[in-house]
């Protein structure tokens, strides 16, 4: 079993060995809340899941019963679940909920270092290893107290925080600019499926207003919807051949694979397959794939294939015809909600009956091109920007383990850098 201490042996020249208690104290200032009162209120639900920080923030006027009331520079850490490492340090004054501890560094740790031991591994497995509670566990500041550490001096604390700090800003900025691209790529795509290129005058349909030069045909009149004649369960029984192409077969999960978040280009599933066998019983490249059964419909994924592709039971695909450039209904399958075509029931579920009467705004197949090439642009940009992000989330997390435990020392940073 991991040892949940953040203990380290030998101990570096003047690091000390403390616990959680000797490093901070437990807030415990409790604040009542007024009606019309503005203090900032924070609840588990405004603290980042996995990361130092906030995102979003009450006021006491939406709250009733009595808070915790914290300064700016305490640290707050949500007690309920906390293998969801939800904890951040406050710039303000405020109060928190209950089922949130607000920490206060003592002289021998700085605020800012503080910060980062909560989100240590070793810190998260040791509160939740003492939680109580099936439904709801929750860990206790008497628990949390004993967590043991080794604590480096107080400038050796300066410097890691302000390296992990750092790569904390570096992260919010990638954060903030696909925020900004991802809105840019929604706005940009209502105006180009109403509007078009051309600027030409609109007439009114029963799907909106479009360019009086489009047209609207249902998915089924320019598709084909089906799902791939080969089962799941048979390719992975089928063997490889040595001359032969590649099939892989894709669940709901692999479509959360890295590199797969437009295009599904890997799969836990692969085989090589005679030619005409893929041909007559695989989906082929650039056909459109979504879920079609369960929970996973809520989540609105949709991918593209790039090659032969066999669909678990829990997928369907839409292929185009070459009237349909598939990059452009690709696009508009992205503004389309499907949950507003999901068969009610116990577990929810789409069908060919489902998608087939559905209309689409669909110009010339060179506007559609043009049209796919500049969404393209805008997506290209996000996904550049989200590669970055989980870069700098992996840079983050590899460096607060091997900063906190110093199997990396601020010295051997600052001469790489």
């Amino acid at each position: 079993m991991r040892d949940s201490n953040l203990l380290i042996e030998p101990l570096p020249p003047g690091w000390n060995n403390r616990q959680f208690g000797d490093v901070c104290d437990r807030v415990k200032d409790s604040y009542q809340p007024v009606d019309d009162g503005d203090t900032p209120y924070v609840g588990l639900e405004h603290l980042a899941q996995g990361f130092p920080a906030f995102v979003g923030r009450g006021k006491e006027s939406e709250v009733t019963s009595s808070k915790t009331a914290f300064k700016a520079g305490d640290i707050l850490f949500g007690k309920l679940r906390p293998y969801l490492r939800k904890g951040a340090q406050a710039d303000f004054d405020g109060v928190c909920s209950t089922d949130i501890l607000a920490f206060r560094a003592k002289a021998a740790c700085e605020s800012e270092f503080l910060k980062f031991i909560i989100h240590s591994d070793e810190f998260v497995a040791h509160a939740k290893s003492t939680t109580s509670g099936v439904q709801h566990p929750r860990t206790s500041w008497p628990s949390l107290r004993e967590f043991r550490l080794s604590l480096p001096p107080l400038p050796e604390q300066k410097k890691i925080a302000h390296i992990l700090s750092t790569v904390q800003r570096a992260i919010e900025a990638q954060e903030r600019i696909i925020q900004t691209t991802t809105e840019l790529k929604k706005a940009l795509m209502h105006k180009l499926f109403t509007e078009g290129l051309r600027n030409e005058p609109q007439k009114q349909t029963e799907i909106g207003p479009i360019p009086e030069s489009w047209t609207t045909p249902t998915v089924e009149s320019v598709c084909t919807i089906k799902s791939s004649a080969m089962s799941y369960s048979q390719l992975e029984k089928a063997p490889s051949v040595s001359i032969g192409v590649r099939v892989i077969g894709i669940k709901v999960s692999d479509m959360n694979l890295p590199g797969n978040e437009i295009e599904v280009h890997t799969a836990n599933l692969e085989r090589q397959l005679p030619e005409k066998e893929a041909l007559k019983r695989t989906v082929p490249a650039n056909s459109i794939v979504f879920p079609k059964r369960g929970a996973a419909i809520a989540t609105n994924k949709k991918r593209l294939t790039t090659g032969y592709t066999v669909l678990d039971p829990n997928l369907i695909a839409v292929m185009p015809t070459k009237a349909v450039n598939h990059r452009y209904l690709f696009h508009w399958f992205n503004t389309f909600d499907l949950k507003k075509i999901t068969d009610p029931g116990p577990t929810p579920q789409l069908n060919k009956k489902d998608i087939a009467p559905l209309k689409f705004p669909m110009p010339p197949l060179e506007d559609q091109e043009a049209i796919a090439a500049a969404i393209d642009t805008v997506e290209e940009k996000t996904t550049l920007h989200s590669r970055k992000l989980d870069q700098l989330q992996d840079l983050f997390r590899t460096l607060l383990h091997e900063m906190m435990t110093a199997k990396t020392r601020v010295h051997e940073l600052e001469v790489a850098l």
